[in-house]
């Protein structure tokens, strides 16, 4: 893996790639957060994978500028919680708190972000081990550990041990986005795959499960947007 930087208005960061198994160069641009990977062949001249880059240039930042702006978050910023974008506002608290509609933190900005965050993981774990539980008794398993992270190619998995992760900006997402997504995880304990009769499991314990599916197939790279290194 490097770094180069695209020239132009405006300069684009690309992360490449060596691939052994690629056959030739390729671009990707990220719905989830805005990252331009370039792949090329192992023998390949970086020099000619980035000229490759620049005639495609237009094309990059045409995908970029129909991307949402990524927002800081902290005190008077917006915030997606519970399927919708809520106030962030200073408060008489100790930590993150939701009340009356808004997420309130204490008046200190510099820690505005790692408290909405712990509040984000605390609040998507205590949902997801209730909807595991119960989806669990549904589908007669009992799933294994779960673990939260920020992951960006999918909202949960399953492992062969029947150990549960996922990403804990569910919480943000509709509840029954985050339902779904702990349903379609616990329907892997019974089939291990997308066949057909993995999505009879889905159908039987989750009904109308393609609603939220939907929704995060179409709204999902919204909730990456939101960004609380800063």
């Amino acid at each position: 893996m490097g770094q180069a930087v695209l020239p132009g208005n405006p300069p684009v960061e690309i992360t490449l790639r060596r691939s052994a198994r690629a056959r030739r160069v390729s671009l990707r641009v990220s719905a989830l957060d805005g990252r331009v990977t370039l792949s090329m062949p192992k023998g390949m001249r970086e020099r000619e994978a980035l000229a490759f880059a620049a005639q495609k240039g237009d094309w990059i930042r045409g995908h970029l500028a129909r991307q949402d702006t990524p927002v800081a978050v902290g005190i008077g910023a917006p915030l997606m919680y519970l399927g919708a974008e809520v106030a962030v506002v200073a408060g008489a608290v100790r930590r993150a708190e939701w009340q009356g509609g808004a997420l309130v933190v204490p008046d200190a900005p510099a820690m505005a972000a790692p408290r909405l965050r712990a509040f984000l993981k605390l609040d998507a774990r205590r949902r997801l081990e209730e909807a595991v539980a119960r989806y669990g008794r549904l589908a007669g398993r009992a799933p294994g550990r779960i673990t939260l992270r920020d992951t960006r190619s999918r909202w949960g998995s399953c492992t062969s041990e029947g150990n549960l992760n996922f990403s804990w900006r569910l919480a943000m997402a509709p509840p029954e986005a985050l339902d779904y997504v702990a349903a379609h995880e616990v329907a892997h304990l019974v089939e291990m795959n997308h066949s057909p009769a993995y999505w009879r499991v889905v159908a039987d314990i989750c009904p109308g499960y393609q609603a939220p599916r939907h929704w995060l197939k179409q709204q999902g790279a919204r909730l990456h947007r939101f960004r609380f290194d800063e």
